[in-house]
């Protein structure tokens, strides 16, 4: 079977934009290399886009608005299944690139990151099926409509998800779409534009552009046929774009940082409630803006804690992503590698107890951006790796006294996107959930639902993601009075 490099290539689609339903070559000679993070070694080139590769996509989506806004909803539902098909079609060769270009473990990458990304699909497929564009409020109409032109920027860290969270809903909607992805793990978006196009969306509906945010980013957001930008990234990427699309007042969702809390309740059955803890907190190698990292624990039980923690930590394997027995392979990049060890020497600087890993790379790993999954204890709210989002399989265990002052540590902090909370007594875990500012909770790990609206609180954005609020984000409401 050809690697995701040899079948892009022999497509000859590697180094080509997805505009206007072809491919096409780049406007500018800029390129960018893709690096294989468990090597170090390059895979690639891409081409970066620039201002008039924006231009040209942004027309293109333009030109197929208002006939794929005004599409039948049945017709737009036909598509997303056929799409859905054809990214199920290719769930291996997209397993296989996402390793490859971001270092997930492969058996990662066919059980989480390729499955869900298609669910997205699926959810605002069934979504579409069920939604009334039009409300009777006694004699006005209330409509809902595509907002229009809308361009996405995706991250690295879950390449296909994140570009199926924000497609698909927007699809859904009747609005058409220009993509950025990250230009550091751009592969599988390459592979997604295939199945858009094997669906069958009519040309100019999907736009595919790569490119760093400078070149490409900056221009979608300032663009004024641009309707509304949604972005998925850092803290300061967001209020970057937020500031560039302010002149010309389109909307902006933003998914952001964050540093979520896992409360684990006094009640709590400890064995039930840490080793599952520390395997959220270290999911996808940390690499999560929701991932659990901070987990806060009745400090008259720490030592039982602590002794759990570490045994959860000593069943990860860390190791070559390809290989079947790696539970966690690479960190996606180089940059994300040294802020990670920096904050692991911020963490021993700053007087946290290291419970397991450490700096450096794990024992057999002498190339590639590997790190020692690393727990602290004894962790203050005050400390920077209590504060800052590492973004890595750090976990900072703090202990608290009273149920109030975990609450409070839960709420010091900037971000709000997702938070656990632990407890065998239900009604005391849904009033602590009802108290912890963040836009999603978890009550004792439940099942994942696409259906659940994602999105944050405070510095970690604003709209909503998935399910039905997916869908409505891409949409405008407009009153039709004397209507009936």
């Amino acid at each position: 079977m050809n690697s995701p490099l040899e079948h892009l290539s022999g497509t000859a689609h590697l180094g080509k934009f997805f505009i206007d339903g072809r491919w096409v070559a780049p406007r500018g000679g800029a390129v960018a290399a893709v690096v294989n993070p468990a090597t170090e070694r390059p895979l690639c080139e891409v081409p970066l886009g620039n201002g008039e590769d924006v231009a040209d996509a942004v027309a293109a989506a333009r030109r197929a608005l208002a006939g794929w806004k005004w599409t039948e909803p049945a017709r737009r539902a036909e598509l997303l299944d056929r799409l859905q098909a054809g990214l199920e079609a290719r769930q291996d060769l997209l397993a296989r690139c996402l390793t490859l270009e971001m270092g997930a473990a492969i058996g990662y990458a066919r059980s989480a990151q390729v499955p869900l990304a298609i669910a997205h699909v699926r959810t605002a497929r069934e979504v579409l099926t069920n939604f009334r564009f039009v409300e009777r409020r006694g004699t006005t109409a209330v409509t809902r409509e595509a907002i229009g032109v809308c361009a996405l920027i995706t991250p690295w860290n879950w390449p296909l998800y994140q570009i199926t969270a924000k497609v698909a809903p927007a699809l859904a909607a009747g609005c058409t779409i220009v993509l950025k992805p990250s230009e550091l793990a751009p592969l599988s978006a390459l592979l997604f534009a295939e199945a858009m196009e094997e669906a069958g969306f009519p040309p100019g509906v999907f736009n595919l552009v790569q490119g760093d945010g400078p070149g490409v980013g900056a221009a979608l957001a300032a663009h004024p046929d641009v309707d509304m930008i949604s972005i998925t990234g850092s803290t300061r990427a967001g209020i970057a774009v937020a500031q560039a699309a302010a002149p010309t007042v389109k909307r902006v969702a933003q998914e952001l940082g964050g540093k979520s809390p896992n409360l684990v309740l006094p009640d709590a059955d400890l064995p039930k409630a840490i080793p599952p803890g520390v395997a959220a907190a270290f999911r996808n190698l940390g690499q999560s803006c929701s991932a659990p990292t901070r987990l806060l624990v009745p400090r008259a039980r720490l030592e039982e804690v602590e002794d759990l923690a570490r045994q959860a930590a000593a069943q990860i394997v860390v190791g070559d992503p390809l290989a079947d027995n790696s539970t966690h392979g690479a960190i996606a990049n180089r940059a994300q590698f040294d802020r990670i060890q920096t904050m692991i020497r911020v963490g021993i600087d700053e007087g946290a107890r290291l419970l397991a890993g450490g700096p450096g790379r794990p024992e057999g790993c002498a190339v590639g951006y590997f790190v020692r999954p690393t727990i602290f204890s004894d962790v203050r709210t005050d400390m920077r790796i209590a504060q800052e989002e590492i973004f890595g399989p750090v976990l900072c265990i703090i202990p608290y006294d009273t149920v109030d002052e975990a609450i409070a540590i839960a709420n010091d902090t900037v971000y709000g996107l997702g938070a656990h909370v632990q407890g065998t007594d239900l009604a005391t875990a849904r009033h602590v959930a009802a108290r912890i500012e963040a836009g999603q909770v978890h009550l004792n790990y439940p099942a994942w639902d696409p259906h659940a609206p994602f999105g944050g609180f405070k510095q970690s954005g604003d709209g909503r993601e998935y399910g039905v609020e997916g869908v409505l984000e891409y949409l405008e409401v407009k009153s039709i009075l004397g209507y009936f």
